[in-house]
């Protein structure tokens, strides 16, 4: 799916088990490493993007079924997983833009988006800012920073737990000195207090992930970037959306709020709440969310 003269890395063979060709791939754009993971032999793209923290492997368990019928791309955004980590660049738009950019090395003019948690805050600013790309926008689970209204703080400690990372995240120096050499436990808590089906979420594989050097401090860098990305979405939602969107929420996580925020933005929104399930849906229960995914992808 290559264009002619992109500048691509040597791919790796990726080592799971997804079948239909998926492999591990890297390109260089907006001045950054991106890895993707790639595979399916579909004439349309879909691009998959995930959410802290968690990887491009949050999908995993719905790639080989969108891969029947699509060309998949599942990536890391700066900053995660594979790819490079900046001092830099954090934002929505910025973060949305090297998507665009990586799509155009790859050669793909058109594509529909899926985002999942902070991927929705970028899958919405790409789906704002270059909309006659997109066929299909697809979010669950979040709300955006400078379009969602900001939510209470000040609750009881077990209905705040979801919102505990946007406060303490954004604090400067204060995360990595505390969380060094912690990282699974801090990230085993964010698992545990959002998600319905915790033993279902690959925590492990997101631990190794963020294990290593810079990795946090990355993943910090998202929410310190709010203030930035509020700005760019105070202008973004001026304009609706031009294209389909189906917003999933869970019942047991931001639920209605997904629906409520795409729908403050967007005049063409389906919408679906997945009961008996927590924040991470396509991992929690990834046969509700394929189930409204492919139906949708197909109109």
């Amino acid at each position: 799916m290559l264009s002619d003269g992109a500048q691509v890395l040597q791919p790796r063979a990726y080592d799971g088990d997804l079948g239909l060709g998926f492999k591990s791939q890297f390109a260089i754009v907006n001045g950054v490493k991106l890895h993707f993971v790639e595979g399916g032999e579909g004439q349309r793209t879909v691009v998959l993007i995930p959410g802290w923290p968690q990887t491009w492997y949050a999908w995993h368990k719905i790639m080989p079924d969108v891969a029947n019928t699509y060309h998949v791309v599942a990536v890391d955004i700066r900053g995660m997983g594979e790819s490079s980590r900046p001092e830099s660049g954090y934002d929505t738009e910025t973060l949305a833009n090297d998507i665009s950019a990586l799509m155009d090395k790859l050669g793909i003019s058109r594509y529909s988006v899926v985002g999942h948690d902070i991927g929705m805050w970028i899958a919405y600013s790409l789906a704002a800012k270059h909309g006659a790309q997109i066929d299909k926008l697809v979010v669950s689970e979040a709300f955006i920073p400078g379009v969602s209204p900001t939510p209470p703080m000040l609750q009881p400690p077990e209905k705040n737990a979801g919102l505990t990372q946007f406060m303490f995240n954004q604090l400067r120096d204060l995360p990595e000195f505390l969380v060094a050499g912690r990282e699974a436990s801090y990230l085993r808590w964010n698992v545990e207090h959002r998600a319905y089906w915790p033993d279902r979420v690959a925590v492990d594989e997101y631990i190794r992930a963020y294990s290593v050097p810079g990795a946090m401090r990355a993943g910090f860098e998202y929410y310190r970037a709010i203030p930035l990305t509020m700005h760019q979405n105070q202008e973004l939602k001026k304009r609706k959306l031009i294209m389909p969107v189906l917003a999933i929420g869970a019942a047991f996580a931001s639920g209605e709020t997904t629906v409520a925020t795409m729908k403050s933005v967007s005049d063409n929104v389906k919408s679906k709440i997945v009961a008996q399930c927590g924040h991470y849906i396509p991992e929690e229960c990834p046969g509700e969310f394929l189930n409204e995914l492919m139906p949708f992808l197909a109109e």
